[in-house]
């Protein structure tokens, strides 16, 4: 498993892409915080914590992570080489687990830069360091968590084209879904608690983000990462029967 994850990290900066997904994400993120005006700009917000981040993070993430994902397995049969990808000693579930922490590890590479926000929040607050330091580790672990997510739907989706931009879009729509649609369909019964708002991604992430891990949040999360992982792995059983 191990060779498998040096080898898509070594793909990722082998080529534009872990640069360009590294920079997008920073940029995005400190454009729509530091510079322009409106909702997320925390410097207008008037509040020393990172919720406006925390906020727009799982949205810029929903279309990162499957740029990312999409070519896993789409370009392994594009190109013709998921055969021999198979035929190596190596499980099934290995191989799905490096090309999993192969994505993983590059958009939590993307991520920590953002540690600096934390100390420039801490040296703006009134007094200094008068920040929720609860609320921000919880939700980077929440953060975490949803990373792991996205990166298993996107994994799965890439097995099943070998057209990348169907796997992009595929993996956009059940990140989308997954972690707004339950919200919205809560919302279209005026009940935000209701049992459907819980099904979905955002009900657990905003969770997490108040300080509290709670273990039912974790084990929502592990869930549909390893639900998908799950899934992957069947799909590779079918193309190699």
């Amino acid at each position: 498993m191990k060779s498998i994850i040096l080898r898509e990290i070594k793909s990722f900066f082998g080529s534009p892409i872990g640069y360009l997904v590294i920079a997008i994400f920073l940029i995005s993120n400190g454009l729509f915080l530091w510079v322009f005006e409106g909702d997320y700009n925390i410097l207008n917000s008037g509040y020393a914590d990172l919720t406006p981040f925390f906020t727009l993070a799982p949205w810029i993430l929903i279309f990162l992570i499957p740029a990312v994902t999409m070519r896993s397995f789409s370009d392994e049969k594009k190109q013709g080489t998921l055969e021999l990808l198979l035929t190596k000693p190596l499980s099934i579930w290995e191989i799905v687990n490096g090309k999993f922490f192969g994505s993983f590890l590059l958009i939590i590479l993307a991520i920590i830069p953002t540690l600096i926000y934390v100390k420039v929040i801490s040296d703006l607050g009134s007094p200094e360091g008068n920040i929720d330091m609860g609320s921000t580790i919880g939700s980077y672990f929440g953060l975490l968590f949803l990373i792991a997510s996205y990166s298993a739907i996107g994994i799965f989706t890439s097995t099943l084209s070998e057209n990348q931009i169907v796997a992009f879009i595929l993996a956009v729509f059940l990140c989308f879904f997954l972690y707004f649609g339950f919200e919205g369909l809560a919302s279209l019964f005026s009940d935000s608690n209701s049992l459907i708002s819980v099904l979905g991604m955002q009900n657990h992430f905003k969770s997490m983000s108040r300080g509290v891990i709670d273990t039912r949040d974790v084990i929502y999360f592990l869930s549909i990462t390893i639900a998908f992982l799950s899934f992957t792995v069947y799909q590779l059983k079918s193309f190699k029967a």
